[in-house]
């Protein structure tokens, strides 16, 4: 292979997510990562923010600041880019259901800065349908949340020519169990709605069409199997091509370009030895920047100690150095694809174009991508592949090292010692609380009042609800009050969670929890039941979702509702369902403010008698709180082995109904 002529390719963008407790911490953090050489920022919003609620909302207690920047009104906002000159930045958001609103709250900061629009670059997440299959946060139905998509897309092809108004996100979908042939086919089905819809609108000039399918750019994940990875990509990049020629008629190359930024895979970083995460985020990074035809426009590397808790500054600088490391120290950059000609992965590629065609083709019979979350095909098919996935992993069939092979380990030097990992102080929601309310003082009520009706007006009336958005962000509305305008013209929607009724049949290792599971409803003197909730607004249902699956094939009767549920919400359903135990999933960081929540419901209504099991990324010491509130144990990444949580459950359910007797 001879040096590429013309001298080095231009390294991809370099970015970190984050953002976390206020926008004060988070414009410091952005400032401190630019000067080390991060060249975009990409910004994590808090699930408030991402799901149109206030911080003093019931659903956001526990949740404000943890995942995330709260972005409440246009003062967060002003704050967060302080000092940050947008017209010279490429500023990503992962934000979906609430991105026609952090969008207005962008351009609006950009319209105080000076900011000439039409030089505004950056991307906005903007794919709704993931939300229902995988991450949770969506708040309306699929067909208006697709129109206000759509009015994002529309928006920014007039105002904003250089954004990239939608990622098609395939990486939550690999998160909860994709296989990649169903991250190709899902993604990609994805996008066709989004277009087609656009198309339909003909909110775009015939003759631009394809300049907006130019500015549409997908956000995928990489996983360790390496060779597959880079061919999944190798496949995206002709697929995404030939839809663009077959489906669409694109005739120009440049708007036919599969252009993505990545995130490699956070859901293969383990708690157990958790230092061997940098080798697989290196690993995984090599997928998508080695083969230069498939070669991501930007890179962003978790930290290595995600599954433990938020990642600290320096976590984070660890992981720019590697991409720093391949772009500059490497020749990676001065050659030509080094996988063209190569037998075996021209073969991988065209296998997995075929299996993608053919699910496409299978999803385009049900009417489209929403059409398939509808009725929960796609739903039900991840469920179904993350099933396997773990069982493979709990059997030994796929080695994860250092979890389910080679555990014994020396104590790391890494995560010992008080601020191992980055945490948020209970304050930080009391303090946002307290601004929000000093904010609303102080603008003009009237002004608040005439926007939000013509946001509803544009709403009702099918109009693009961009203008409108950015008209409420300046005269100071809230996000809450965004989203609570939209969700009384557009209703709210509850997704299918995808677990099935049928309980498997198979499986000789499920028989001694089946068995127990029978003897302690026979003492019960009926079917044990097990309540798995979500509480707060942390949409990441995977857990809960296979929690829910394996205790339904040991024979428990299960009542799992789904995600974004109050904590009274679930005690009401504990009463109303006369369950024996209590599971709550909660992987955003506000276990300790829903449990304590829970607790307190539960013993006001007489239900102490029912034991609390509570699962998620938990540190040691919050786990030792949440015993001593009552829980009867505390499930964390390392306790991967699902069988064995079902049986611990029994016994504790068993242990409850002895006590009883």
């Amino acid at each position: 292979m001879s040096e590429a002529t013309g001298g080095r390719d231009r390294p991809w963008i370099f970015r970190t997510y984050a953002g976390h407790s206020t926008a004060e911490d988070s414009n410091r953090l952005y400032r401190s990562n630019l000067a080390k050489g991060q060249t975009g920022l990409s910004i994590a919003f808090d699930l408030p923010t991402q799901t149109g609620y206030d911080p003093d909302h019931a659903l956001a207690r526990g949740e404000v600041g943890k995942v995330g920047v709260p972005v409440a009104h246009l003062g967060d906002m002003r704050t967060l880019f302080q000092d940050i000159p947008l017209e010279r930045m490429n500023t990503s958001m992962t934000i979906n259901a609430t991105a026609p609103w952090l969008l207005a709250l962008y351009a609006a900061v950009a319209d105080e800065q000076g900011a000439d629009r039409s030089l505004l670059a950056g991307t906005t997440q903007n794919d709704i349908v993931k939300e229902y299959l995988s991450r949770g946060t969506y708040v309306f139905p699929p067909q208006p949340s697709m129109r206000v998509t759509t009015d994002v897309i529309a928006w920014t092809y007039r105002e904003m020519p250089k954004w990239n108004p939608m990622n098609v996100c395939s990486y939550h979908l690999q998160e909860a169990g994709a296989t990649p042939v169903q991250e190709l086919a899902f993604a990609l089905s994805t996008a066709i709605a989004v277009l087609d819809t656009v198309k339909a609108t003909g909110a775009i000039p015939e003759e631009d069409f394809p300049k907006a399918v130019g500015r549409i750019s997908f956000f995928v994940n990489a996983g360790m199997r390496f060779i597959t990875e880079m061919c999944k990509m190798r496949a995206f990049v002709d697929l995404w091509d030939e839809i663009c020629r077959e489906r669409y008629g694109i005739t120009d190359e440049k708007y036919r370009r599969f252009r993505y930024g990545v995130q490699v895979n956070s859901l293969g970083l383990t708690e157990q030895q958790p230092e061997n995460n940098v080798y697989r985020i290196l690993v995984e990074m090599l997928a998508v920047v080695l083969s230069k035809k498939a070669r991501a426009r930007a890179v962003q590397l978790p930290a290595w100690n995600e599954a433990l808790g938020l990642p600290r500054p320096w976590d984070q600088q660890w992981s720019l150095r590697m991409q720093q490391i391949m772009a500059y120290e490497t020749d990676l950059l001065e050659y030509a694809d080094i996988f063209d000609g190569s037998r075996e992965i021209e073969a991988k590629v065209e296998a997995l174009k075929e299996e993608a065609r053919a699910e496409l083709e299978r999803i385009d019979q049900m009417g489209g991508a929403v059409a398939a979350i509808e009725t929960s095909y796609m739903k039900r098919q991840l469920v179904e592949s993350n099933t396997a996935r773990l069982a493979a992993i709990e059997a030994g069939d796929s080695i994860v090292v250092g979890v389910n092979k080679w555990t014994e380990t020396e104590p790391s030097p890494l995560t010992t010692g008080e601020g191992s990992v980055l945490t948020v102080a209970e304050a930080v929601e009391r303090d946002a609380v307290a601004r929000l309310e000093s904010w609303r003082r102080e603008r003009d009520t009237d002004e608040v009042v005439a926007a939000l009706a013509e946001l509803a007006s544009a709403a009702r009336e099918g109009r693009n609800v961009m203008e409108a958005s950015i008209a409420c962000a300046k005269v100071g509305v809230t996000t809450g009050e965004w989203g609570e305008t939209l969700r009384e013209v557009f209703g709210e929607y509850r997704a299918p969670t995808g677990v099935g009724q049928g309980a498997r049949s198979d499986g000789t290792n499920l028989k001694d929890v089946r068995k127990a599971v029978d003897d302690v409803s026979t003492k019960l003197g009926r079917r044990l039941k097990f309540l798995v909730g979500k509480p707060g607004l942390d949409g990441h249902s995977n857990g809960a979702e296979q929690i829910a699956v394996r205790a339904r094939d040991c024979g428990m009767e299960v009542v799992y509702e789904g995600i974004r549920l109050t904590p009274a919400e679930i005690v009401n359903a504990a009463l109303e369902e006369s369950v024996h135990v209590v599971g709550l999933s909660i992987l955003s960081g506000s276990h300790l403010a829903l449990v304590r929540d829970v607790m307190e419901r539960m013993r006001k209504n007489g239900l102490d008698d029912v034991p609390v099991v509570v699962g998620g990324i938990i540190p040691p010491e919050d786990a030792a709180a949440l015993r001593a509130m009552g829980v009867a144990n505390v499930y964390t990444p390392k306790d991967f082995q699902l069988t064995d949580i079902m049986a611990d459950v029994v016994r504790i359910v068993d242990g409850e109904a002895e006590r009883a007797a």
